[in-house]
């Protein structure tokens, strides 16, 4: 029974804290729908900035995929053909992240483990390696810093995996952070800004007049604001939450992952390492985060044998000191994905800004994507960075979006 009890599956790396009870007030300046990365990150921006916010969300804090995530902050391991109007953003969020990590931290006292190590996309056999190549070819004519390694030379920063391991693209800038505490330090950063987060209220709908968005409907109550942010991440696109007329084409991505016990005895990875099957991620607990798969099955939630097979197969092929580590945690979660797999950043009707559809890039995207809609509410208008990412692009078909990163 005790086994059964401490079972690993279905368990995530959960949150240590909670938030302060709260229930739904009559009104504030601002309401943001998704207690996830996006949401809590745009909350405490605007909430520095003067204006009262209140957080609603359908589960709880980082339900969605912002506690399922690895927390990668790699544009140029990410960088693939299709996504180069993405990744401008993505190299502008990079470049914030510093600050962003600075200011999350000394607002809630907690560290985020921010990681500056870079990412190792590595190749096994002359296909892999073949495929490897024009992804170098693609990055090097993007600009992005990304440095080809030869199997030694990745055996070299990397002595733990396997020798047969025939080469790897070095990605120096990438970082990465842990999900877990960054969620935990934008709570904490949240409250001390008097930001009110209320848990397990759905919202049924928007409150609108006269052709503009004056607050919600959520748990049977009205909520009035002055804007109303949507920021739900893989629901953004749920049928009942939008009129027709402001319909988002976003869906759920499944992706399933799981979290290994290293130890001293196991030793561990230096930096983020990618495989055609994988990626795995150390954390400064002493967990390695393996993910994740790519399943699109709606909101069909739970863990599968082949889901854990894909990911254990896939780690082993690279690195064979799992077999000695421990399961610590394993789970699932849904990716908030939109037709081209790019965000979708707008004011989208008076009185309703729109910031989901991340796909992979939520927490590569959080700082700038944050400092976008917080730029839009205040000062009425997007900076010029964020710019181009509307629903406009899908209803006009514009060539000049192709699949971004997948």
């Amino acid at each position: 029974m005790s086994d059964l009890l401490t079972s690993p599956i279905g368990q995530r790396r959960s949150l240590t804290l909670r938030p302060r009870a709260a229930e739904l007030p009559q009104s504030c300046d601002v309401a943001v729908v998704g207690a996830g990365l996006i949401g809590l990150s745009i909350a405490w921006r605007l909430a520095q900035a003067g204006r009262s916010v209140v957080v609603v969300e359908r589960e709880s804090v980082g339900s969605g995929a912002s506690l399922a995530a690895t927390g990668m902050l790699a544009p140029a391991a990410e960088h693939e053909p299709g996504s180069d109007l993405l990744l401008p953003l993505a190299l502008e969020s990079l470049a914030r992240w510093p600050a962003f990590r600075d200011a999350v931290q000394a607002a809630s006292g907690r560290s985020i483990d921010y990681r500056e190590d870079g990412t190792l996309v590595i190749a096994i056999g002359r296909d892999e390696v073949e495929r490897l190549r024009f992804r170098h070819d693609l990055q090097r004519r993007s600009g992005v810093a990304a440095e080809w390694l030869s199997g030694p030379e990745v055996r070299a920063r990397e002595p733990l995996l396997r020798p047969n391991v025939t080469a790897g693209i070095l990605c120096p800038l990438d970082a990465q952070v842990d999900p877990r505490l960054v969620m935990e330090a934008l709570l904490s950063a949240c409250e001390a800004a008097g930001v009110t987060i209320v848990e397990h209220v759905a919202v049924a709908g928007l409150d609108r007049q006269g052709g503009r968005v004056v607050g919600l409907e959520a748990g049977g109550r009205r909520l009035t604001a002055e804007t109303v942010i949507l920021a739900a991440g893989a629901w953004s696109g749920e049928a009942g939450l939008l009129p027709d007329d402001l319909a988002l084409p976003v869906r759920p991505l499944k992706g399933q992952s799981l979290a290994l016990r290293t130890t001293k005895r196991t030793g561990t990875l230096s930096r983020m390492v990618w495989s055609e099957s994988v990626h795995m991620a150390p954390k400064g607990d002493g967990h390695l985060i393996v993910g994740a798969t790519v399943e699109d099955c709606g909101f069909r939630s739970g863990v599968t044998a082949g889901g854990l097979f894909a990911l254990l197969e896939g780690a082993r092929r690279i690195l064979p000191g799992i077999e000695e580590m421990e399961i610590d945690a394993v789970w699932s979660g849904f990716r908030p994905t939109s037709d081209d797999d790019a965000p979708i950043i707008e004011e989208a009707a008076p009185g309703l800004v729109v910031a989901t559809g991340h796909h992979r890039n939520g927490y590569l995207l959080a700082p700038a994507t944050a400092d976008a809609v917080a730029a839009l509410v205040t000062e009425g208008a997007l900076p010029d960075f964020a710019r181009g990412f509307g629903r406009e692009r899908f209803r006009s078909g514009a060539e000049t979006w192709g699949r971004a990163v997948a």
